[in-house]
């Protein structure tokens, strides 16, 4: 079967992640998590005092991000790939409420976003891919084979990213954490370096209302449909 690229956008606490962790187990492909990339550069700015009022400090992160070592990771025992900063492993770190609010922003310079697709485009230069992000089937990957926009509805969505909280021992304020989501989005759809939209070729999935199993047969029938595609036109040009 031919290998594909496979780009996953949408919105925080969509299931973009589990989504691809599906699809790359099923299909046996590599699995990128890039809003993890982003994640780590923001627990960088945060530790090292890039952070002022809220806001990253633009010059302090531009001079520094090209020289950080950001990888992925297999565990074994959990079977899952980890995010390692400089070598520590923050899988757990990057996931809390304070880089989930301000990763948007760190995402949104110039020099971050070019250094982390530069990367991106390297780790998926073979295909045999899925990653998710905001702007993969936009920016990194415009000619990915299959590209998905998925989305949910904002109750739906503050519940998911509670109980991601809730998973690893952290507890928050429901609105806290819808307030966190509507300010992520505002973020990510307003910046100026690559903003969130949907690619006029992706196909939108919104899972308010689909299982996990649901989701996943939906994206694999869409896999089988471009393999029969590409099969189909083959047996034209004989």
């Amino acid at each position: 079967m031919k290998k594909i690229t496979i780009a996953i956008d949408g919105f925080s606490s969509c299931g973009k992640s589990t989504m691809a962790k599906a699809l790359a187990q099923r299909l046996q492909y590599s699995y990128i998590d890039t809003g993890a990339m982003y994640r780590a550069v923001t627990l960088y700015a945060i530790r090292h005092g890039m952070i002022s009022a809220g806001l990253p400090l633009l010059d302090k992160i531009e001079g520094c991000v090209e020289q950080l070592d950001i990888s992925f990771r297999y565990n074994e025992v959990l079977h899952q790939s980890e995010v390692y900063l400089n070598g520590e492993n923050v899988e757990n770190e990057i996931r809390g409420m304070e880089v989930s609010s301000l990763v948007s922003k760190v995402a949104a310079i110039k020099k971050v976003r070019a250094t982390m697709v530069v990367l991106q485009r390297k780790l998926g230069k073979n295909k045999a891919v899925v990653m998710d992000g905001r702007d993969i089937g936009t920016s990194v990957f415009p000619n990915a084979e299959l590209k998905l926009f998925m989305t949910a509805d904002p109750e739906v969505r503050a519940r998911r990213r509670m109980d991601e909280y809730s998973s690893k021992g952290q507890f928050y304020p429901i609105e806290e954490v819808k307030e966190s989501l509507r300010q992520r989005d505002h973020d990510d759809m307003t910046r100026a370096e690559s903003p969130l939209v949907k690619a006029d070729d992706a196909i939108v999935l919104d899972n308010s209302e689909l299982s996990r199993e649901q989701q996943l047969e939906f994206v694999l029938k869409l896999i089988a449909d471009l393999h029969f595609a590409d099969k189909s036109e083959l047996r034209g040009q004989k």
